[in-house]
């Protein structure tokens, strides 16, 4: 396959396994750069796809459009979340992609994003919070992720009063409190040294393919990515491979997630659905 060659990747995993996400031909043009060059990919339920490229590749710009962050001059990105009708985000308006990313998306960037004025447990409950969700029962239902997480007794700390692997941590229940089948993360380690970023790794994959969730990560970090089921490397906008990591497949890595919750790692070893 000659990297000019449009080509449909699903990582090889089986076609049994539903898709929660399906790219075709995005094209994304930022003044003179392709930034997307008729990129199409399938993400099924349950994987943790790792996108790797050098700078300029288009690795965060097809992050972005499959988020609905921004919109693609052409091409679609259809949504299968469980329960729930397909859908097409190329073609929305900013408030129904805004609805999309507050309802059915998690995400978790690399400076975690989080509000310092609040406490740890209201971080974690804002998605719920701009849902409708009652103050009492978002803030216990995100304490019981940041217990989960290993954060128990921290709930009322303010960011500032956090370790950075915590308050990834606390980005990573915000992440998760709605039941977002998808979660995107952008280099959420990247700012992290490296035994801290190996347990924030742990607690991630635990919290999202640990409880069937799909997990979509931007990464620069080889390591970061071998820990992943499947690595799809872009360059100049286009996909010039897909395939699952080399260490660790599918199966596999849903054993690890096993030994780490057995081991007590990340310490997110239960749902709190």
């Amino acid at each position: 396959m000659t990297p000019h060659a449009p080509a449909r990747w699903d990582g090889g995993m089986s076609a049994s396994v539903p898709p929660v996400l399906t790219a075709s031909g995005l094209v994304k043009q930022y003044g003179e750069l392709r930034a997307l060059d008729d990129v199409s990919l399938t993400i099924r339920a349950g994987e943790s796809v790792a996108v790797m490229g050098a700078s300029g590749s288009g690795k965060t710009t097809l992050l972005h459009v499959l988020a609905a962050i921004i919109a693609p001059d052409s091409g679609s990105v259809l949504l299968s979340a469980p329960g729930a009708q397909p859908r097409e985000l190329v073609g929305l308006d900013e408030g129904a992609r805004a609805t999309i990313r507050r309802t059915a998306l998690g995400f978790v960037f690399q400076e975690h994003l989080l509000l310092p004025e609040l406490t740890a447990v209201e971080n974690a409950a804002l998605p719920l919070l701009l849902q409708g969700q009652g103050r009492q029962d978002a803030e216990r239902h995100a304490a019981a992720w940041l217990a989960t997480l290993g954060l128990a007794g921290l709930e009322q700390r303010r960011i500032g009063q956090l370790s950075g692997g915590q308050a990834q941590r606390v980005a990573i229940a915000r992440a998760q409190v709605t039941g977002a089948p998808v979660v995107f993360a952008d280099e959420p380690t990247g700012a992290l040294d490296s035994a801290t970023s190996s347990d924030v790794l742990g607690a991630l994959l635990d919290a999202t393919t640990g409880q069937g969730r799909t997990l979509v990560m931007v990464t620069h970090d080889a390591e970061v990515a071998r820990r992943c089921s499947r690595i799809v490397r872009l360059r100049d906008g286009r996909i010039v491979d897909d395939s699952a990591a080399a260490s660790v497949s599918p199966g596999a890595a849903a054993a690890t997630t096993a030994t780490t919750a057995a081991t007590g790692t990340s310490g997110a070893t239960e749902a709190v659905r």
